[in-house]
Formats: C-alpha cells, sequence, structure tokens
C-alpha cells in the first residue's frame, strides 16, 4: 500500500486507530501530512489482526496465524490470514462500486452497482472454509520458492451476498461458457496500471454452485479492506486464490481463463509424479481445483506441559475441499496406532468440521499427538510430505503437537 496515498485518503480517527492513540493536536496537522508513527505501518493495527499473527511480507503484505489462534468455530478477522499478490486498493467508495459481467459467453454485458447487487438478488450465508494453495510451503524440499506458509494461511469465516450463479443467469450465459475469470481493483506492485497482479478463476460448474457467493459482509459485518470490501468472490474448498478480492468484472469465458497467475507453475502442479527438484513442462501441469484433505490440532499449543496422570483434551478443525470428512483420529506412537476422535458434521456444505479427543499417556516422557483426516472417499492424510511440486503446494501431512507428561 502506497503510504503517502493511505494517509492522505483515511480519516484522522483512522490514523489515530493505526497508532493506537488520539492524536493530541491533531485537528492542527497540516493537510497531507503523514505522521512518523506511520512510515513503518503496523500491519496488526492497520488490518486488526493478533499480535500473535506471523507476518510473511510486506510486499505485498501476507501474514498467517499459528495453530492456536485458530480454535473458534468461525474464525473472526484477527485470526484469518492475509494472502496478497498486489497492492491494496485505497479510497474505495462503496457507493461508487459497480460489478461489470462481460466475456465471449455472456449474453448480456451488464453492470451492477453494490446496492442493484444488494436489492435485486436474494442474500445467502454460509460458512466456507479457505485455504492457500501454498499452505504448509515451508516443509517441502528442495525448498520452494513463494511465502512460506508453515500452517496458518485456513480460515472458516461466515460470508454472506448473493449466489454468483444468481448474478451470471440474469446477464444470461451462453451455451459455450465453460470457466469464469475475475478482475479487480487492486494494483500491480510495479505501478504499471496495465498489468493485473491477479486474476483467475473457475469452471463454470464451481461458479454455478449454491455456494459460491458474491459477499459483501463477513462474519455479520462488512468485509475488513485485507479480504476485500467492498465485494469479494468466495469459493470455498478451492485455493483461496480463485476467491478474488475487490472485484469489479467477472468474465464469462469460452474458454479456461487465461488470466494473471493461471498458467506456468502458479496454482498448478505436475499431472503425474514427479522426482523432487524436477523441471516439469507446462504441458505437464495441472490447475488445482478443490483442496486435498486436511486436518488441524489448534487446542493445546504445542510443547504444552501435562502432568502425570492426567488426561488431555485435544480439538481441532478438519477439511476436505469439495468433500466431507468422514473420519478424524489421532496418534501419540508417531502414527503407529490410531484412535478415533468425536467428529462433528460440516455447518453446511464447504465448511470446515470441528472434533476433539480425550487423550491419556502411559507415563512421563515426550510425545507427539498427530492428528490424521480421512475424506468421504476414504482418501487419509499422509504422515509425511506429499509429492513434491515446484511451488510447494497441497501440503496435507498429518499435523503435530508436542506434549511433555512431567
Amino acid at each position: 500500500m502506497n503510504r503517502r496515498g493511505f494517509t492522505n485518503k483515511i480519516s484522522l480517527a483512522a490514523v489515530a486507530s493505526i497508532l493506537g492513540l488520539e492524536i493530541v493536536y491533531g485537528h492542527r496537522m497540516p493537510k497531507g501530512y503523514r505522521p512518523l508513527g506511520l512510515q513503518d505501518p503496523d500491519p496488526f493495527k492497520m488490518f486488526h489482526k493478533d499480535k500473535e499473527m506471523v507476518v510473511l511480507n510486506n510486499k505485498p503484505w501476507n501474514m498467517e496465524a499459528q495453530a492456536h489462534l485458530l480454535n473458534d468455530d468461525i474464525t473472526p478477522n484477527k485470526y484469518m490470514f492475509v494472502r496478497n499478490n498486489g497492492r491494496i486498493p485505497e479510497n474505495i467508495e462503496a457507493s461508487q462500486w459497480t460489478l461489470t459481467l462481460d466475456g465471449e459467453s455472456v449474453k448480456n454485458k451488464k453492470t451492477y452497482s453494490l446496492a442493484d447487487l444488494k436489492d435485486k438478488f436474494q442474500h445467502y450465508t454460509y460458512q466456507l472454509t479457505l485455504e492457500c494453495g501454498g499452505n504448509g510451503r515451508s516443509e517441502f524440499n528442495p525448498p520452494a520458492k513463494g511465502n512460506q506458509w508453515t500452517v496458518g494461511a485456513v480460515s472458516c469465516a461466515e460470508w454472506t451476498g448473493v449466489r454468483l450463479r444468481d448474478v451470471l443467469e440474469d446477464a444470461g450465459i451462453n451455451s459455450d461458457a465453460v470457466y469464469i475469470g475475475y478482475h479487480a481493483t487492486d494494483t500491480h506492485l510495479s505501478g504499471d496500471p496495465n498489468k493485473e497482479p491477479i486474476s483467475r478463476g473457475v469452471p463454470i460448474w464451481k461458479a454455478l454452485q449454491d455456494e459460491t457467493l458474491l459477499a459483501f459482509a463477513m462474519n455479520g459485518e462488512d468485509i475488513p479492506l485485507a479480504h476485500g470490501f467492498p465485494l469479494r468472490l468466495v469459493c470455498g474448498g478451492w485455493p483461496a486464490s480463485t476467491s478474488g478480492k475487490w472485484v469489479n468484472r467477472i468474465s464469462i469465458r469460452n474458454k479456461v481463463h487465461d488470466g494473471e497467475k493461471m498458467g506456468g507453475t502458479s496454482y498448478r502442479v505436475p499431472c503425474e509424479t514427479v522426482a523432487p527438484g524436477s523441471k516439469v513442462e507446462d504441458s505437464d501441469m495441472c490447475i488445482i481445483e478443490s483442496m486435498p484433505v486436511k486436518s488441524l490440532i489448534t487446542y493445546p499449543k504445542s510443547g504444552a506441559l501435562i502432568k502425570q496422570g492426567q488426561t488431555l483434551n485435544i480439538n481441532g478443525h478438519a477439511w476436505a475441499g469439495e468433500l466431507e470428512v468422514s473420519k478424524m483420529e489421532y496418534s501419540i506412537d508417531f502414527g503407529s496406532t490410531w484412535h478415533t476422535c468425536s467428529l462433528k458434521r460440516p455447518k453446511n456444505r464447504l465448511a470446515w468440521q470441528h472434533f476433539n479427543a480425550t487423550v491419556s499417556f502411559p507415563k512421563k516422557g515426550y510425545y507427539e499427538v498427530w492428528g490424521r483426516a480421512t475424506d468421504t472417499n476414504g482418501k487419509a492424510q499422509p504422515m509425511v510430505l506429499p509429492g513434491w511440486n515446484p511451488k510447494g503446494y497441497l501440503n496435507n501431512a498429518c499435523h503435530r503437537i508436542a506434549v511433555k507428561i512431567v
């Protein structure tokens, strides 16, 4: 975010909120003046994030949660990961926001205001799991380029909006439509207005699902700026990069969308298993669609100390892309034996599922509690890293926490 433009276009109260204190004599501050306290902006205050969140990059801003922060059934903003490819838009006026539908396969090119969308179409609310395709990248070897996400680039907030299907059908979909692609108002890091930082999409069948939303609210409030205010796509169960933020145009395509980060190694993996470090031809790469089965132990925090004879209550979440999780298990002997957890059904399709278990330990010492989810197709999380790929996507290895019995 351009600091000068940012501070010129927000209110004195907003600047004070970022600084965390009232600006004494702020009414006397020269117009356009940038307080010294904003020369190195605090992302925790700027994005209203918890101090235990981990910043991975500031150009653009990217930050993740630690596992124990994600214990809520519904992820609050303060613990939600931030993933950007470009500069966050500035000076957004929701009252002036428009969404245009175009493309080779739209019957009637149409433009809607935000008010049009809210007034004309029925509203729906779903809890939807969003996970960065690169979540877990830090564990791959050889190392993969990109933000070194550990386990915290996942969330399940409650999203409210209109079904993308209803808006697409209002404009009209030609029979040759195969894909949609989004365009947004974030700007390229170079500042070049002719370059889009990201423009991805999904097949038309995914776009037409009930749960695929054009969302304008998160957890009952306006979407925070860092998460796409005033309008974003939400495509639960798929890489979060398909859920475009600050969306102002959607193209109905008669071919696979060819926008920025739809080709090369971006959000694509080898169609067949390859040896670590291999060079893979572009024609042998496949676009990531439904995310794999995965789980996260969110309580207790890794490193817990337990007195001998006490049991340990664990809990967390599990998800499986387009599928549901059918079974959740834990192990305390490095995967030699597994025990069943209590597992709840999802609130709705594409929401994560909550699990818990009571764990007993035979004697004093060091233990690791491993979690393993299995989806409705019978596919379980691997105990070790899954197949290597050039950009370190789709790491769904079992999550582990350390426990000491003293």
